[in-house]
């Protein structure tokens, strides 16, 4: 492990949040990067292929270390999820729910949606091939010999949890270190089943019970982290590190949509909340009226939703409909305000600089804390 990535290792130990679907750019992964932490691709959504090229992307712009997140898709705990909401019957009736919004946009859903993994083993055997500094999953957590394969070419293995049963588990199997994710993060909650309905936890109470439960461990902390404040609380708290997603949506290196960036600044938006309405998992964003008027709706359907939705979201995206696309925001989303347009680099150096100051100054120790 000694040659292995490590919070402790990185200059400024930030993270930049794995955002799929565009906002994380190799520019964006460049500019974390130079500045001492780390950008992180989000490959979800993307296949093996799309993976390797997203790397060699980065690769061309940046020699800062950075890492690459893959979704960890179980189809018999989805298929599991679905059943219990009713099966294909209830990915029908919510078709029919939202087919409304659909006309109103001109498209068509997506007809018959069914389960895909993205590409997951090839994406991981691709990884092993060639091999990037760190590997993170989401939503689930890998078995040892997925974790052995990596780390045995050199890559650290992080695990995204969202509680302290699954920081445990994932550190027996093996993981290197830990995102510990909060309710407050944007964009979709990394709990290891579908169906599962997370928690309200706010990331200085979680980041101290991971700290409790596992003192050895080294993990960052992410979760609406927006203000150097943020970042002294969750250091005081236990964290070795920490993970910036919102805060960086509106840099110019970001692919966020213009269409998201202004809604971020929008007074009219006063709440962001997790809600199953886009992809049939957990993920918070900002209430529009699709947000308001479908989340009661929306069945543990994922990544069936996903697949269902997106013809409506990108044309949503597309008209400049504000009140129909995902506008994932974490909970500090209008803290950030004051470092939007600012470069991402130096957004990690005054967050980090700043809230690590002031963490050293409120507790010069704690055990564990790496």
């Amino acid at each position: 492990m000694i040659d292995r990535v490590l919070p402790s290792r990185l200059r400024r130990p930030v993270i930049g949040a794995p955002m799929a679907g565009g906002p994380t750019t190799p520019a964006l992964i460049a500019a974390v990067g130079e500045a001492g932490g780390m950008g992180m691709i989000g490959s979800g959504y993307l296949d093996a292929d799309a993976t390797r090229e997203e790397i060699a992307r980065v690769r061309a712009v940046t020699g800062a270390p950075f890492g690459v997140n893959v979704f960890l898709l179980d189809p018999a705990d989805s298929a599991a999820a679905l059943a219990a909401a009713g099966g294909v019957a209830a990915l029908d009736r919510y078709s029919a729910a939202i087919a409304p919004v659909a006309d109103r946009l001109g498209i068509a859903l997506a007809e018959a949606p069914a389960f895909t993994d993205f590409d997951q083993a090839a994406t991981l055997a691709a990884l092993v091939q060639d091999p990037v500094p760190v590997v993170s999953f989401t939503f689930g957590i890998p078995g040892a010999g997925v974790v052995r394969a990596l780390q045995e070419v050199g890559s650290a293995v992080v695990v995204t949890v969202a509680g302290v049963g699954d920081a445990r588990r994932a550190m027996e199997a093996g993981a290197d270190w830990l995102s510990v994710q909060s309710a407050e993060a944007g964009g979709h909650r990394s709990t290891t089943t579908v169906a599962e309905r997370p928690d309200e936890i706010g990331t200085v109470e979680l980041v101290r019970a991971v700290r409790a439960a596992l003192p050895d461990a080294q993990f960052v902390a992410a979760g609406g982290i927006s203000t150097p404040a943020d970042v002294a609380a969750v250091l005081a708290a236990g964290a070795d590190g920490i993970q910036l997603g919102t805060v960086l949506l509106r840099t110019p290196e970001a692919g966020t949509s213009a269409l998201h960036r202004a809604a971020l600044a929008d007074p009219r938006f006063t709440e962001s909340r997790p809600t199953r309405c886009y992809t049939g998992r957990y993920a918070r964003a900002l209430v529009n009226g699709f947000v308001a008027e479908f989340d009661p709706l929306a069945p543990p359907a994922y990544p069936h939703l996903h697949i269902l939705t997106g013809p409506m979201r990108g044309a949503a995206s597309r008209a400049g409909d504000v009140e129909v696309p995902p506008l994932w925001a974490g909970s500090g989303w209008r803290e950030s305000d004051a470092y939007a347009g600012r470069p991402a680099g130096e957004i990690v150096a005054e967050l980090w600089d700043r809230g690590s100051r002031s963490a050293t100054r409120a507790r010069p120790s704690l055990p564990g804390s790496g």
